[in-house]
């Protein structure tokens, strides 16, 4: 009787964790809806032919724009620093501009390098670069992938890295007048639509299962 009764105990746990499994997995395809590859190799990617790959078909975030122009999104991908590397996404930003200043740049680079040693807060990984700090203390080792999701809604610009939500901010509130953590003039900086962009400043980042949906 004991053994049947924890059998039974096991069966009971068991139907709950499977249930919990395909419960999570449901709920992922469900969030995956109505998202668009920007992967090159799944075919029109939409960015500009400028776009560069590497052999195993990842992106290499040195400098291209999409095709055309995004207002509210949330866009998601994967990415892979290498040691000492510096990128970054350019948000509604104008073509033949500097993104940061144009428009705006989430900062995506090694934290931990030596040459980025004394950063001011606003310029770490995640940040609106000049505009707003990111947290820190999310982003992963150089060399492995990291998963992260910026969402730009309106004013209100919202990044997660592998999970853990590192900027949660509204632009009038961030910014009010115009004006900056770095002093800077940012135009653009309250645009409500314009081209996303991979900032090279000198590459070494990879991004995959690179992704895009529109909020209307």
């Amino acid at each position: 009787m004991i053994l049947i009764a924890k059998n039974l105990l096991f069966n009971r746990r068991l139907l709950v964790v499977l249930t919990i499994i395909s419960l999570s997995t449901t709920l992922s395809a469900e969030d995956e809806k109505c998202f668009v590859s920007l992967m090159p190799k799944d075919g029109k990617s939409g960015w500009e032919k400028t776009v560069n790959t590497t052999a195993d078909g990842y992106i290499d975030g040195d400098g291209c724009y999409m095709a055309k122009k995004f207002g509210d999104f949330v866009l998601r991908f994967e990415f892979r620093l290498k040691e000492g590397s510096n990128s970054g996404i350019g948000l509604r930003s104008e073509q033949g501009q500097n993104a940061a200043f144009n428009g705006m740049e989430i900062q995506v680079l090694d934290n931990t390098a030596e040459r980025y040693a004394k950063l001011k807060d606003w310029q770490y990984h995640g940040s609106i670069y000049g505009v707003v700090a990111a947290k820190r203390g999310a982003l992963k080792k150089v060399g492995e992938w990291n998963v992260e999701e910026i969402s730009a809604i309106g004013d209100h610009i919202k990044v997660t890295l592998n999970g853990q939500v590192i900027v949660d901010a509204k632009l009038h509130e961030a910014a009010p007048g115009g004006k900056t953590l770095d002093g800077k003039k940012h135009h653009r900086i309250f645009a409500k639509d314009g081209y996303i962009r991979l900032c090279g400043h000198g590459g070494g980042v990879e991004f995959r299962n690179m992704r895009i949906k529109e909020v209307n």
